[in-house]
């Protein structure tokens, strides 16, 4: 699992859109810090509030220089419409094969619910020469992050 201090795993997915576009987070380290939200999946209740909370200080990271990335393992029509839905102006990130799922060590199932290999809730904050400078993992992915800490990790408080 990576934690403080490691070089963050770049990986490869889509965009969360109709248009299939290929991303790579190498392409967006070297601009400022980079928020990493994994999120176990889209319109769930914990999800939904936490790309909300996010997005209701989206002003706040941006005047911090820094980019705010959600992830997830749903599709690109999903993430979307997820986006669309609730006003979501950051990216989300399609990782349907699990790539930065896997390398971030966050993969879980939920059986119950018939869910396998989808993220659980972590957030990276990744500095410009791509070390992880504040990592949070959820115990229970129903948890959300302490946002006022992550603003400050990237320097926005």
């Amino acid at each position: 699992m990576v934690s403080t201090g490691d070089t963050a795993p770049t990986f490869t997915a889509t965009y969360g859109t109709s248009d299939h576009e290929p991303f790579d987070l190498a392409d967006h380290l070297g601009d400022g810090p980079v928020v990493l939200a994994f999120f176990p999946g889209a319109f769930t209740p914990p999800c939904t509030n936490e790309m909300v909370a996010l997005q209701e200080r989206h002003d706040e990271f941006a005047a911090a220089g820094a980019t705010i990335l959600g992830v997830s393992a749903d599709s690109p029509f999903s993430l979307g419409a997820f986006r669309e839905e609730h006003d979501i102006e950051f990216e989300l990130v399609s990782d349907t094969a699990g790539d930065g799922i896997r390398a971030y060590g966050l993969e879980m199932d939920i059986p119950d619910l018939g869910l396998y290999d989808i993220a659980n809730r972590a957030v990276f904050v990744v500095d410009d020469g791509g070390t992880v400078r504040d990592a949070w993992i959820a115990e229970d992915p129903t948890n959300e992050p302490d946002y006022d800490a992550l603003l400050d990790a990237v320097g926005a408080n």
